[in-house]
């Protein structure tokens, strides 16, 4: 178990050095606006990926791929406190509503003929190839970085991310048309109530009372 974290924290560090070259891939707003000009972005191409993925894999990209999920392993180094979850775990998918909304607006009413474009305002398939997008970036890495150290490990996951109902979506697709997903299991028979699970689990969730009933799934779950 410990060598498979290890390998996770590893691949996840990888993905957040990579990210102002991926960065544009994940941005929200890149696809607002392609719709205005009519383009289908690379960041809406990735977005569908991750729902499709997500049917048969679950939450892994969270887990193993997101690069703000890299920049919050290092936030937890400073402040791994279990941030307060609840009501505020639906804050994200409010965002996600409107922001859904807003991408399927910017087609109705886009100013050119519906094309493709996986590079869409890159500079060759680099995100930040600038000085002025650092400034961009930046700033979404201090939006990340900055509430995992002041309220707790993976809160953006939790309360803000656009990319997680995606995924959550994905899950609950695969669920009704009863598709083998990877997931976790468990045996209640070998735990011993040491609670290690639940401080070990990056999204803070109460891993040994899902051990005790056997249910291990669990949408936060990556």
């Amino acid at each position: 178990m410990m060598k498979r974290q290890n390998v996770r924290k590893l691949v996840l560090i990888s993905s957040m050095l990579l990210f102002p070259i991926t960065i544009w891939y994940f941005s929200p707003e890149l696809i607002i606006l392609g719709a205005i000009d009519g383009v289908v972005t690379g960041s809406f191409i990735v977005f569908i990926a991750m729902l499709i993925s997500s049917i048969f894999l679950g939450r892994l990209f969270c887990g193993y791929l997101c690069p703000a999920g890299g920049i919050q392993e290092c936030g937890s180094l400073i402040n791994d406190k279990p941030p307060s979850q609840g009501w505020k775990n639906n804050i994200k998918y409010v965002i996600w509503i409107l922001w859904i909304i807003g991408i399927v607006f910017c087609f109705l009413f886009r100013k050119h003929e519906l094309t493709v474009d996986f590079f869409y305002m890159t500079d060759h398939g680099i995100s930040i190839a600038n000085i002025y997008d650092y400034v961009v970036y930046y700033g979404v890495v201090f939006l990340i970085f900055i509430p995992s150290i002041i309220f707790g490990k993976r809160i953006f996951c939790h309360y803000f991310c656009w990319m997680a109902p995606f995924l959550v979506i994905g899950m609950k697709i695969g669920n009704l048309l009863h598709i083998k997903r990877l997931r976790l299991q468990s045996n209640k028979e070998l735990c011993i109530n040491c609670h290690i699970c639940d401080k070990s689990c990056p999204m803070s969730l109460k891993v040994s009372e899902k051990v005790k009933k056997v249910q291990m799934d669990d949408h936060e779950c990556i």
